[in-house]
């Protein structure tokens, strides 16, 4: 069968043209067919610290909407200046303009060994619309890895949380504090020194990365992304990861999760 406009063959020429050498043939032995993935957890849940890493280990994307919305419109793509019109009178881009623009975006290269959305879907009407695309190119959601975690454990990491906002990197004061931080006599981290390890420049707190937002939050996650979960469950698609255990061994259980057989 042809997946996103290659047959296995093609794939297969496309992962061995790239200069892995020998795991390249395992490569396309573990992660065949084209994975078309999805990251659930609560905020704190350790999306953003395993998702470059599935990136990597596959090979594939990680798209955002927001990203892929202001690329659309920057191209000046159809579907783009659809939104742009939208966004120019106000209104919020409706979730059949989201869709025109990840169609248009997974016919890139960088997709053709699949990719993972990020944000999107949002909503049960999203996770159905999304189906209702795919299935036209004979294709379907190919994983989904939620990352559970208890809310008292999500709370300490949100709190402790800095980010570094050009690249998106993630820091915490307990678990992976920057080379610059230094704590006061208050016991407590002095924000100025907060810098990012690569860069040097100044990280930054989430304005709803505190305890009272987190509950709002969760509720909202809850009632918004429970549902779809539940939609694919049947499907034998949804992996559950324990993302309350050390990174190490989350992503330990993070790659056994990706293997296909």
């Amino acid at each position: 069968a042809l997946v996103g406009g290659l047959g296995a063959g093609a794939l297969g020429g496309y992962f061995f043209g790239k200069k892995q050498g020998e795991s390249a043939a395992e490569k396309y032995e573990k992660y065949w067919p084209r994975k078309i993935m999805m990251l659930f957890g609560a905020p704190g849940a350790g999306k953003g610290t395993q998702g470059p890493k599935i990136v990597d280990t596959l090979d594939i994307p990680q798209l955002s909407t927001g990203d892929m919305l202001r690329e659309a419109v920057a191209a000046k793509t159809e579907v783009g200046k659809k939104a742009q019109a939208v966004m120019a009178s106000g209104g919020l881009v409706s979730d059949e303009i989201v869709i025109g623009i990840i169609a248009d975006r997974i016919k890139q290269p960088d997709c053709q060994s699949g990719f993972i959305l990020d944000g999107f879907p949002r909503t049960l009407a999203q996770a159905q619309a999304l189906d209702a695309m795919l299935a036209k190119n004979g294709e379907a959601v190919s994983l989904i890895v939620e990352f559970s975690v208890d809310p008292a454990v999500l709370e300490e990491r949100i709190c402790g949380r800095w980010m570094h906002k050009a690249s998106g990197r993630s820091y915490h004061v307990k678990f992976t504090p920057p080379k610059s931080m230094k704590v006061g006599a208050d016991g407590k981290v002095v924000p100025e020194s907060m810098k990012d390890d690569l860069t040097g420049e100044a990280l930054y707190q989430r304005s709803d990365d505190t305890a009272e937002a987190l509950k709002t939050r969760l509720d909202a996650y809850k009632n918004q992304t429970l549902p779809i979960l539940e939609h694919y469950k049947d499907k034998g698609i949804v992996k559950k990861v324990d993302g309350g255990k050390d990174i190490k061994d989350v992503w330990t259980e993070v790659q056994a999760k990706l293997v296909s057989k």
